[in-house]
């Protein structure tokens, strides 16, 4: 579990410079990590393709709240989740640019032989499979739509 790896470190430097913001982010992490281990049908130890998958989801769920909360004008709601998205995401690999996406589609649809709205989902399937944990699902998303002329 090389991502999570110094997690148990990071809370206690949280904890000893009284960053409430960071500490709170790293105990749901570490919540979301125990829950995934001892769920039913877990092997105990999540692998690193586990381990990022979940926090992404945890950076998609803070992010989405915060979006939420600035749609209702709650600022004061909305700054903290994205204070733990930005914390969150300090665990999950490089991100790649949008440049790096849109050849990466590129290539897939030249290659399946793509070609319009139609094969967006043959294409988003390789293409989510290739950058998981790379990217964003939403931005691969608009990517393929943009390619396929949506």
């Amino acid at each position: 579990m090389g991502v999570l790896s110094n997690l148990s470190e990071e809370i206690k430097n949280a904890m000893l410079a009284k960053d409430s913001v960071k500490l709170e982010s790293l105990r749901a992490i570490k919540s979301a990590v125990l829950l995934a281990e001892t769920s039913s049908g877990s092997s105990g130890k999540l692998s690193d393709q586990e381990a990022i998958k979940l926090l992404q989801r945890l950076v998609k769920q803070r992010k989405d709240s915060a979006s939420i909360f600035k749609e209702q004008n709650r600022l004061d709601l909305a700054e903290p989740e994205e204070a733990q998205a930005k914390v969150i995401s300090a665990f999950l690999p490089a991100q790649l640019s949008n440049e790096e996406i849109e050849s990466a589609i590129t290539v897939i649809i030249e290659t399946t032989g793509a070609n319009g709205m139609k094969d967006m989902g043959k294409v988003m399937g390789i293409t989510s499979k290739k950058l998981e944990g790379k990217a964003d699902g939403k931005r691969i998303s608009d990517i393929v739509k943009k390619k396929l002329g949506a």
